[in-house]
């Protein structure tokens, strides 16, 4: 099996990051944190950390030059994942939420249109509480099911 998953890792949840650490351990799947700083985590071969430049997409461009067909990507950045089911991957969010040909197009425009609010000047106000008890268990959940459906 030579799936691996590569994380975004810069803004992932350090309690997200655990539950990657142990499905890597406890399956011996290959993860690859992202970064543009080191990243503390188990000393264990499945498990790395790759730092990049502090410049615009760096991690983005190193996760997509990086990705195979049945990679797993873990990341918050809609256009990254856009690019990921592109290029045939999986692409899941640190609240659980699988994104999909289906649901992507939807996210791209809402964020694009947050985007063009914020640049004319709005305050827009985050609507992104803290992660919870039931969305760590969702990403669990889904993990799960993305690495039983590769055999892992």
């Amino acid at each position: 099996m030579s799936s691996k998953i590569l994380v975004d890792a810069d803004a992932c949840p350090n309690l997200v990051k655990k539950i990657l650490f142990r499905a890597s351990i406890r399956t011996k799947i290959k993860l690859i944190l992202i970064a543009n700083q080191p990243i503390k985590y188990p000393n264990v071969d499945s498990i790395k950390n790759l730092v990049v430049e502090k410049v615009f997409d760096a991690a983005d461009n190193k996760i997509l030059e990086l990705l195979d067909k049945d990679d797993l990507v873990i990341t918050s950045d809609i256009p990254l994942a856009a690019d990921v089911l592109k290029n045939g991957a999986s692409a899941l969010n640190f609240r659980g939420e699988v994104f999909t040909d289906d649901n992507i197009k939807s996210r791209l425009n809402m964020r694009d249109f947050m985007e063009t609010m914020r640049s004319s000047g709005m305050q827009i106000k985050s609507n992104n509480p803290s992660i919870s008890q039931n969305e760590l268990m969702t990403f669990a959940n889904k993990l799960d099911t993305f690495l039983t459906k590769l055999g892992y």
